[in-house]
């Protein structure tokens, strides 16, 4: 509904290149013979920038010291006749502000703010990584649990600080990142927003670029993908589309390095200048007689936002605006409800709807005057592909196959290097025997923290790392977004989308970084419906108590059994949070980005720093946690919590009084479970019953998995509903180990 065309926009006045625009795009139909100009245009720009390299190879770029003082060159070394430079950047912080060449340039330099901001899967990313390089991190914004990753690097004199916003389709509220984005943009004024598009989506990407005009950023635009464009018919003319927008316009290729270096040399150019303030678009004119009318009254008023596009963002119903505009100036509010009420009977739609549509329009129309498109005669590979992946039959074969594969090369590798660098790191002990004796120190050292940095290495280089590199492999790639619309159906059951699978996925291996990847939902019921979720997801170190105990003792078909119960536990209990937890699901609305080839240093980037927020906060629990059980077995406590422990373990679960000490401690290491155990009945478990076995694996299955995840719970959605979501855990595993107890024992199995 909102892609049709209004009778606002027929009726209205708008500019006169826009009508320009219509007729032209109407006029040429047969746009197979106009690719002679885009040939001429790629031309020229090639010759151009070949003399500029060269320019930059034989200039003050041959110095590599760049003892001339011009530090242009060090930042991005050139090689002559390449355009794939990648952009180096120096993070002059880790130096204290000093050149690490001996020169203080850092606390000279001139600071400039420049924002990366666009739809997700364009390349900001990638542009991101170019510029800052490794010198970057990635944080939360104040308040809110949306990540924030900025960089800094030094050229031409400035010190450039790069903040990524989060891939977003609208400045709207409807989630988190979109509220963020256009705070961060209207409140901390940038000095340039660089709004990265996909040239062979341009109509599509044009939308959100029409909507940071409005709120008037100073900006330019990447013209991004233009190689994938090229390959699909399509060429923009980026002279046409930067003369209609009013901002420059550069052409790059993120992913070979190209045009990166010209974008951030514009960037910096068009600040010094000040000549990025974009157009201003105009609508219908029954719409933009309206926004005139409230845009003076916001004026007026000193509201904190841009008063046109206070105005549309009242128009459309904002609720954030309304709530502001409410506490400051309630008259401007009632204004503009009674105005939204007059286009809504002129057009027959609400008026976020007529909005929209007049925004697609404009989008349309740029698109087609500044593009040109060769008819599509062959499907290429890629759609191909996509077909296949996408369909309901050999989509979900294909999607099994791709899954299993992933989890069995990951478990497989991971079970092999686990055990290699366990026994590895475990050789250690006689060295430390050696050194303190075997007294208190010892003791508390190599029990305490050798053992819980040794099971945080036999996790996270065994499991987690795999886990995250195939899972931006797949992402990059294009294929994640296909695994999320093949399972939107089936998470809808517990009142999720298709994007909760990629936390789903993540949980197999741990749940600490499940819980963080949680944050792509885009509300924050959806999110806390998600947390709770993965965190009955068996991780990988459950994964070791399962085959260890009724793998190894049982057999391989309990514990296919036991994964079904979970998988039916998990849609239950899902199923029961979204009826309880108040609200709406909302829909899928992602972008099916095109498949290419993943680029290896992002993959690789992104790893690294998933890995470091892990072990930033799971690395100190885990070895404050081995110190406790250990001091709580040298100054011999176990026996007494066993003993307290007793109704519970024996009366209701049925197991031993020793089980109730790895049950108890398994919520500080949940690998420690099966450790303890065999410590503490001794190596061979047979004494145990086979519904003892199973019972116990239950309960390790269900109650929350470890500390750390329950810090990951406190950091994303507070301790309140943390505590909640800990104690509900942990009695409903209870409650199922008791009634499993009793339902084994009436059916004499296993």
């Amino acid at each position: 509904m909102i892609f049709t065309l209004t009778q606002g926009w027929k009726n209205g006045t708008t500019k006169q290149w826009i009508e320009d625009a219509v007729n032209d795009a109407q006029a040429r139909r047969n746009r197979h013979n106009r690719l002679n100009f885009a040939k001429s245009w790629r031309k020229r720009m090639e010759t151009w920038r070949r003399s500029r390299v060269r320019q930059e190879a034989y200039g003050h770029g041959s110095d590599p010291w760049n003892t001339s003082g011009n530090l242009e060159s060090s930042a991005f070394p050139r090689s002559s006749g390449s355009d794939s430079q990648g952009v180096q950047a120096r993070a002059w912080k880790r130096y204290g502000g000093k050149d690490p060449r001996g020169e203080d340039q850092g606390a000279t330099a001139k600071k400039l703010t420049i924002a990366l901001a666009g739809n997700a899967n364009v390349g900001k990313s990638v542009i991101f990584n170019h510029l800052t390089g490794l010198h970057q991190h990635i944080g939360n914004w104040p308040g809110k649990t949306v990540e924030k990753a900025e960089g800094t690097l030094y050229f031409k004199g400035y010190m450039i600080d790069v903040v990524d916003l989060p891939g977003i389709y609208s400045l709207s509220t409807f989630s988190l990142e979109e509220l963020v984005s256009r705070e961060y943009i209207a409140f901390e004024k940038p000095d340039l927003v660089i709004n990265v598009v996909d040239a062979s989506v341009l109509e599509r990407n044009l939308f959100f670029t029409l909507q940071l005009m409005e709120l008037e950023a100073s900006m330019i635009l990447a013209l991004n993908q233009v190689d994938i464009a090229s390959k699909k018919g399509i060429e923009v003319d980026p002279q046409k589309l930067a003369e209609i927008l009013g901002v420059p316009v550069v052409p790059t290729v993120a992913v070979k390095g190209s045009g990166v270096y010209e974008l951030l040399e514009k960037a910096v150019e068009t600040i010094e200048k000040g000549e990025a303030k974009p157009a201003q678009i105009k609508y219908g004119k029954e719409i933009e007689e309206k926004i005139e009318n409230l845009a003076v009254l916001i004026e007026e008023s000193g509201f904190k936002y841009p008063a046109r596009w206070t105005a549309i963002k009242l128009l459309e119903g904002d609720e954030e605006i309304e709530k502001q505009i409410r506490e400051t100036s309630p008259g401007i509010l009632e204004t503009a409800k009674k105005q939204a009420m007059e286009i809504e009977k002129v057009h027959g739609h609400t008026c976020e709807t007529v909005v929209a549509s007049e925004r697609y329009e404009t989008a349309r129309c740029i698109a087609a005057q500044v593009q040109k498109i060769k008819p599509h005669v062959k499907q290429t590979i890629t759609e191909h592909v996509h077909e296949l992946t996408t369909s309901s039959v050999s989509g979900y074969l294909i999607m099994a196959g791709v899954l299993l594969f992933v989890f069995w090369s990951i478990f497989s590798f991971g079970s092999v290097v686990s055990e290699y660098f366990g026994s590895l790191l475990y050789g250690l002990e006689p060295v430390f025997t050696a050194a303190f004796g075997k007294g208190l120190v010892k003791e508390m050292l190599w029990g305490g923290v050798m053992e819980g940095f040794i099971a945080s290495i036999t996790i996270v280089v065994p499991y987690i790392s795999p886990f995250y590199l195939a899972l931006y492999l797949l992402e990059d790639s294009g294929y994640l977004s296909r695994i999320a619309y093949l399972m939107d159906a089936a998470m809808h059951k517990i009142g999720l989308h298709g994007k909760a699978f990629i936390p789903v996925m993540l949980a197999f291996g741990c749940n600490v970084p499940a819980c963080l990847a949680c944050r792509i939902m885009e509300t924050k019921r959806e999110r806390l419906l998600a947390i709770f979720v993965v965190t009955l997801i068996p991780c990988a170190a459950v994964t070791v108590v399962v085959l260890g105990l009724v793998g190894r003792y049982i057999g391989i078909d309990w514990v296919l059994a036991l994964y079904a119960i979970n998988v039916a536990i998990v849609m239950i209990l899902g199923r029961f949070a979204f009826k309880v937890l108040p609200g709406e699901p909302t829909g899928l609305i992602m972008e099916m980005s095109e498949y290419r080839i993943p680029n290896l240093k992002t993959v690789l980037t992104q790893t690294s720093f998933r890995l470091s927020e892990y072990i930033k906060m799971a690395l100190p629990l885990i070895i404050v946690s081995s110190l406790a059980i250990k001091a709580a077995d040298i100054l011999g406590l176990l026996q007494p919590i066993a003993q307290a422990m007793s109704p519970v373990t024996v009366t209701w679960l049925g197991l031993r009084p020793e089980m109730g000490i790895p049950l108890f401690f398994g919520v500080l290491r949940k690998e420690l479970t099966l450790v303890m155990l065999a410590a503490l009945l001794g190596s061979n478990l047979t004494i145990l019953t086979p519904i003892q076995m199973v019972v116990f694996t239950i309960v390790t299955m269900l109650y929350i998995p470890c500390v750390a995840t329950i810090a990951a719970l406190i950091k994303e959605i507070g301790w309140k509903k943390a505590l909640l979501v800990t104690v509900f855990k942990i009695l409903f595993a209870l409650l199922v180990g008791g009634l499993t107890y009793r339902i084994l024992s009436f059916l004499g199995l296993p």
